[in-house]
């Protein structure tokens, strides 16, 4: 999937007009502004606004959309001057929202409507952010987020891009909201950033501002189907950009995105991770990170996962081409992969598991000191896998892998020790768990001794403290 039609950003927030039933906190709450009635005079006769701010709000309330459209083409200039006044001077919660959902209504019907804010803030030499800007700080949420929505569709729907700065602070923040934990309009917080990383140059300081690592990380939550999608789409959009594509998987989304495929019961989500994992092979220049990021995916149980959908009727179009597109990438990957490409791959998904290589003499006799290349990279991986994984069959792999390597390359024992590795698997020879206590126990023989062909010896004698047998690997 080459181009970017086939996925449109849907307005979740207003669907009310086709029937269909509310799907956000935004949503919901605007069907319920929309049927307040503002007694604009009260807040004329206590001084609260002028007459002339009173005459226009009071008429414009009440247009028709016609009506709506001749007042704004007539005196764009008020309209923007009596939202602005009304935004900055009233404090009642319940008309404010009334106010900003009136607004958001006037842009969403006319995306040029936009311009008419920017053309005020150009004429003044004013800030066009700093109204919307300054009602994030709101403790009412739905001012905040329909303020938000507000803010995006300007900087989305305007011919100038909004500038850097403001543009970095606005992408911060979405990037925190989508965090937050329990947030009631996160959905609200994901459509704003899908409709921001639709262009390019936002696609970009997002990257800059760490968003991907905030994305993956509440993807790894488990969240809603339609979380997924939106974050997914999110990724999506940023893997167009092929400077980015090639840089996305050191985030580990590849293996994430795996995850997300499996536990997909939506087609809507199936079909936007294959699109992305599409672009992440075909938008990528370099070939060798082609290549990694194909050899990620099969390390992810992709592959897999594509034989099976594949063995599915599907009426989209985009998904059976995605998924011929995979497959054919996916097992050329594999056709001439070595040992060593094998477990490269493995380890830069940090998804270790008892496959062959890690048991085998040969690989580690030949492949020891490819862990000293680029930095130590991979014995660097190993070790950032034992101080951060909790998964028990990770933790024994990666203890395994150490030990072997200074088994292997003896010289390795210092460059471990100084890296920190010496002192983590120390540590795991008390994990509660018996394989994992085993592998620690193993690796730090290999660490200690100089001549590690007594070891066996050595096992045998401590053997009975771990229960008699050597637990199974699993």
């Amino acid at each position: 999937m080459a181009g970017e039609s086939s996925h449109f950003i849907e307005d979740l927030e207003r669907l009310s007009s086709a029937g269909q039933i509310p799907t956000s906190k935004l949503q919901e709450h605007a069907e319920v502004v929309r049927k307040n009635n503002v007694n604009w005079k009260s807040y004329l006769q206590g001084q609260m606004i002028s007459s002339e701010v009173y005459e226009f709000i009071s008429k414009f309330d009440i247009a028709k959309p016609e009506e709506k459209t001749l007042m704004l083409q007539n005196n764009p200039t008020q309209f923007v001057t009596v939202f602005r006044m009304l935004m900055e001077g009233i404090s009642r919660d319940q008309t404010l929202q009334y106010v900003l959902t009136m607004l958001d209504d006037v842009l969403q019907a006319d995306k040029s409507r936009v311009e008419i804010f920017k053309d005020f803030a150009r004429r003044n030499k004013e800030n066009v952010w700093q109204p919307f800007f300054h009602l994030l700080d709101r403790d009412d949420k739905f001012i905040v987020y329909q303020a938000s929505r507000i803010i995006a569709k300007i900087a989305c729907w305007s011919k100038d891009q909004m500038e850097r700065k403001h543009l970095q602070s606005y992408l911060v923040w979405l990037k925190e909201q989508i965090k937050l934990p329990n947030n009631e309009y996160l959905l609200s917080a994901g459509r704003c950033l899908q409709m921001m990383l639709r262009i390019n140059n936002y696609r970009i300081v997002f990257v800059e501002v760490d968003g991907i690592s905030a994305i993956v990380q509440v993807l790894a939550s488990n969240p809603s189907f339609q979380v997924h999608y939106q974050l997914v789409f999110c990724l999506w959009c940023l893997s167009h950009n092929p400077s980015l594509a090639e840089k996305m998987n050191r985030g580990n989304i590849i293996p994430t995105l795996a995850d997300v495929l499996s536990d997909a019961v939506k087609e809507k989500v199936t079909r936007i991770v294959l699109a992305t994992f599409r672009n992440l092979i075909e938008n990528v220049e370099d070939e060798s990170i082609r290549q990694e990021h194909a050899l990620s995916m099969v390390q992810c149980k992709v592959l897999k996962h594509i034989e099976l959908l594949e063995n599915r009727t599907h009426q989209d179009e985009d998904i059976v081409a995605d998924l011929k597109y995979l497959s054919e990438k996916l097992n050329e990957s594999i056709r001439n992969l070595s040992s060593l490409d094998e477990y490269i791959t493995e380890v830069k998904s940090g998804r270790l598991e008892w496959s062959p290589v890690h048991r085998s003499d040969r690989f580690w006799h030949e492949n020891a000191a490819h862990l000293n290349e680029n930095n130590y990279e991979l014995l660097k991986m190993l070790i950032r896998l034992l101080d951060t994984s909790k998964d028990p069959l990770v933790l024994s792999v990666a203890a395994h892998d150490i030990g072997e390597y200074v088994r292997y390359y003896p010289r390795g024992k210092r460059i471990v020790e100084q890296l920190g590795g010496k002192q983590l698997v120390m540590q795991y020879m008390l994990h509660t768990d018996p394989n994992v206590k085993y592998e620690a126990l193993i690796a730090v023989q290999k660490l200690m001794v100089h001549n590690w062909e007594y070891i066996g010896k050595t096992v045998d004698v401590n053997q009975p403290a771990l229960g008699g047998s050597a637990p199974k690997r699993t």
